[in-house]
């Protein structure tokens, strides 16, 4: 596990430096067997993160791959850019709850429009707790949530 760690952390920051961005990434583990890295704030935030959080996970998406091609035990990562997927992922939790005081109102399903699996993650993870049931539905870049009303 550490050696993933140390591995993915130098991978990340090597990969940085070829941008001009010489930092320091923190790096740990989760309790679920994911890889966090953490890269602070810098005047290239906007670069990194991308739009709608593109070249994150894109830097996520590289990451990943490099520990398995090169046969470490942890795969799994998740890189964030001055929190903001953090930050960005309690906004959504926040407007995820409206929707589903809107669904027990209304009691009508409620189709939300696509998302990556990161964002409906967090929505059924909301959902769940205010016990409300939820469905992924398409696929690709269409898979969205359906938020179920009450029975």
């Amino acid at each position: 596990m550490d050696e993933s760690i140390i591995y993915a952390k130098k991978y990340l920051e090597d990969l940085l430096s070829f941008f001009g961005l010489n930092t320091v990434v923190v790096a740990h583990n989760s309790e679920d067997e994911v890889i966090e890295l953490n890269i602070p704030s810098t005047h290239l935030n906007g670069f990194l993160i991308g739009q709608h959080g593109d070249t994150v996970r894109a830097l996520q998406f590289i990451v990943s791959n490099a520990l398995k091609n090169n046969d470490y035990p942890i795969t799994r990562v998740n890189v964030d850019v001055a929190d903001y997927k953090k930050s960005h992922s309690e906004r959504l939790a926040e407007v995820a709850t409206e929707w589903i005081t809107k669904v027990k109102e209304t009691k009508e399903d409620m189709h939300l429009k696509p998302m990556n699996a990161a964002d409906r993650r967090t929505v059924h993870k909301v959902a769940s707790e205010h016990g409300i049931v939820t469905e992924s539905v398409g696929e690709g870049r269409e898979r969205h949530i359906v938020l179920k009303k009450s029975e």
